[in-house]
């Protein structure tokens, strides 16, 4: 790995990639490990050719499954708020894609919160670090987070596999809590099927038009 990674440094050439075999991670000895495998992918889109499929946008980085190995892929990686353009970091559970057509996904949805500019970086941690250390309460519901940074404003969502509706109101408590958003802040929650019906080509994975803009 070098670089802040290539992945996040190539131009995407549109080009059809096979997805290859990875093994799974495991953790070495004396490590922590935690309770699910992840991985981590970026997407960028395209300047030179806005036609891209969501997918094809799609680049893996990398998998851990120790609290060590996540450290040691994370201090490689550019912080959200140093990014620019209109660019997503997504941590998911192993074998779950970053798509709302998984398997995984597709009955499920996500949580969006607003985040005014500069506080990307410090929320999308505290998100993760309560993801990896199941702080969510919720079982298995949990498929994984994203950080989007667009040109005014940067979006947080997180995914889960059910619209139960006990289950996002636990999640959306838990959110507010490990964000320390104020209790009046108002998130959004959208089923993926929502998200699918309505989407256009191409499609920009977020949804925040009745979210408050978060910004302390």
């Amino acid at each position: 790995m070098n670089n802040k990674f290539e992945a996040l440094k190539a131009e995407d050439s549109g080009e059809e990639e096979e997805e290859p075999f990875r093994p799974a991670p495991k953790p070495g000895e004396g490590e922590h490990a935690l309770q699910y495998n992840y991985a981590i992918w970026f997407s960028r889109r395209s300047q030179s050719n806005k036609t891209m499929r969501y997918d094809q946008n799609l680049k893996f980085i990398a998998s851990f499954a120790s609290v060590e190995q996540f450290w040691n892929i994370y201090s490689y990686i550019v912080r959200p708020a140093d990014m620019t353009g209109h660019v997503d970091y997504h941590l998911f559970k192993e074998g779950i894609r970053p798509m709302w057509e998984d398997d995984a996904n597709k009955h499920g949805g996500k949580w969006i919160i607003r985040l005014k500019k500069g506080l990307a970086s410090r929320c999308w941690e505290n998100l993760i670090m309560a993801m990896l250390g199941e702080q969510f309460m919720v079982g298995e519901e949990i498929c994984g987070a994203v950080i989007s940074i667009r040109f005014q404003d940067d979006i947080l969502s997180l995914w889960n596999r059910s619209t139960d509706s006990a289950i996002t109101s636990r999640i959306r408590d838990t959110l507010q809590r490990v964000l320390n958003l104020p209790p009046n802040t108002i998130m959004e929650y959208k089923a993926h099927t929502d998200s699918m019906n309505n989407s256009t080509f191409p499609r920009d994975n977020t949804s925040f038009r009745n979210t408050d803009l978060f910004v302390r």
